[in-house]
């Protein structure tokens, strides 16, 4: 932690020492919980406040809004000046918005729903769609997982209680990597009126040699995850530090902005389903029923993606799935397209949601 606290105390001259060596030791602490599937979203501010300077704690937000004094610890490894009361500063609340057809977005491992803010803005903007990013559970601002260890299924009970919280029985699923598992999950519930799976994962088999390749991508950057622990956002002022960070993302470090690449390194870093998910995978088969999917299921290949590369991740989906499958591939793009072509994007999804929903349903603008 590299924040250095410094109070003094009337009754008790070495309580500030002993808040700083509490301090020092947050970093351990937060890695533990992270392992073990504890909350840190909700343990956190509980922990900061005992860190934090007795003599000097903010004001409530109804009564002067918030002081100087350091109120909850940021897990970026500075100091968060905030009231007990005002929001959460990590906090990712699902996307909901529009009316019409509702559809679900799903985003990828390690990420949140901001990867869909453009698309869910212009797919519902068009007058025809109701549409629900949440954050799945164990990621940065979603629910807590209740588990030690975290599966697809574990996902997709969590966005069914969602559904239910809704009142939609079924809905049209997106998703992209692991969001496009977890859609599959839900089809096989009987939960979805299409499937829309960008890149998605679960292309293998419990023993598959590609299965063991995507484990390894994601273990292999957990060095680039201790460092962007350590340093928070400095780490994007490092050299070569947006070409190395986009390129599990984009087809080309200019196809995330600034913002968009701080706000990945924010889900990054405060994500505990990266050792849960990983851990629970090595075990874990993938997409064994797809041969039993029943619903209208478009497949969207990424031209450039090089964390699920087409030639190589393509064949499970194209040899179980039923005749018939909608298969695009998008050009240029990486593994994460709504980042660098949210129009597009948009637009396939539209274009299928339309092709599959009764016609007098599907009227109102086009996407744009």
């Amino acid at each position: 932690m590299s924040a250095v606290l410094r109070a003094s105390h009337p009754n008790r001259p070495g309580l500030a020492a002993e808040r700083c060596r509490t301090a020092a030791r947050m970093p351990l602490t937060l890695t533990v919980l992270m392992i073990t599937g504890s909350d840190p979203n909700r343990l956190l501010p509980a922990v900061a406040n005992r860190c934090a300077p007795a003599t000097r704690r903010a004001p409530c937000c109804g009564t002067g809004g918030i002081g100087p004094s350091v109120g909850a610890m940021g897990l970026l490894g500075s100091p968060r000046v905030r009231c007990a009361h005002s929001p959460a500063p990590w906090a990712r609340a699902p996307i909901h918005r529009g009316a019409g057809e509702p559809i679900v977005l799903l985003h990828p491992f390690l990420m949140s729903q901001m990867v869909w803010e453009t698309v869910a803005e212009q797919l519902a903007d068009t007058g025809r769609y109701e549409v629900f990013a949440p954050t799945m559970a164990g990621h940065h601002g979603g629910p807590p997982s209740g588990t030690r260890f975290l599966s697809p299924a574990v996902l997709a009970d969590h966005v069914e209680r969602q559904l239910d919280e809704l009142g939609w029985n079924t809905a049209h699923f997106v998703g992209n990597s692991l969001g496009g598992w977890v859609a599959f999950e839900l089809e096989s519930r009987g939960r979805a009126r299409t499937v829309t799976a960008i890149a998605p994962a679960g292309g293998w088999t419990r023993w598959s040699l590609t299965k063991f390749e995507v484990i390894g991508k994601f273990a292999g950057g957990l060095p680039v995850w201790v460092l962007a622990r350590w340093l928070g956002p400095r780490i994007l002022v490092l050299p070569a530090s947006r070409r190395i960070g986009t390129l599990p993302i984009s087809g080309s470090p200019h196809g995330v902005s600034e913002r968009e690449l701080s706000a990945v390194l924010d889900d990054l870093v405060r994500c505990p389903a990266y050792f849960q998910l990983l851990a629970k995978s090595l075990l874990l088969p993938g997409l064994v029923d797809l041969g039993r999917t029943a619903t209208p299921t478009h497949l969207v290949w990424c031209e450039k993606d090089r964390v699920l590369p087409p030639r190589r991740f393509s064949g499970h989906f194209t040899r179980h799935l039923p005749e018939g499958t909608t298969v695009t591939v998008l050009d240029g793009a990486g593994h994460i397209p709504m980042f660098e072509a949210p129009g597009r994007v948009a637009a396939l999804i539209a274009d299928f949601v339309d092709r599959h929903t009764q016609p007098s349903r599907a009227v109102g603008a086009q996407v744009s």
